[in-house]
C-alpha cells in the first residue's frame, strides 16, 4: 500500500488493484480452481465453431421440445379433459 498521506487517485487505483491480485495469489490459485485455471485457454478458430453449432444444435432442440408441449397444452390435454373424461372446461 501507498505510504503517502494523500495519496493520488492513481495510486489509490493501483493500490486496490494490487490488493486484489495478492487476494487472487493467496485464494484462487490454490486448490482445485487452480488446476482449472491453469488448464484454461483461448480456444482456436475451430474449436469455438464447433461449440457454437453443438451449442445452437442444443437450443433447437430445447426451443422443439418446448413448442411440442405447448402444442399438447393448447390441444391434447383441452380435448382429453372435455371429451374423453366430460369434465366442463372454465
Amino acid at each position: 500500500m501507498s505510504t503517502d498521506a494523500n495519496p493520488s487517485f492513481e495510486q489509490r487505483v493501483q493500490d486496490r488493484q494490487d490488493a486484489v491480485e495478492a487476494w487472487v495469489r493467496r485464494n484462487i490459485t490454490k486448490g482445485s480452481w487452480a488446476r482449472i485455471i491453469r488448464m484454461a485457454r483461448k480456444p482456436s478458430p475451430e474449436e469455438f465453431r464447433r461449440t457454437s453449432i453443438v451449442c445452437g444444435i442444443g437450443l433447437m432442440v430445447l426451443g422443439a421440445i418446448g413448442f411440442l408441449i405447448l402444442l399438447l397444452m393448447d390441444h391434447t390435454f383441452p380435448w382429453l379433459i372435455h371429451d374423453v373424461f366430460n369434465i366442463p372446461l372454465p
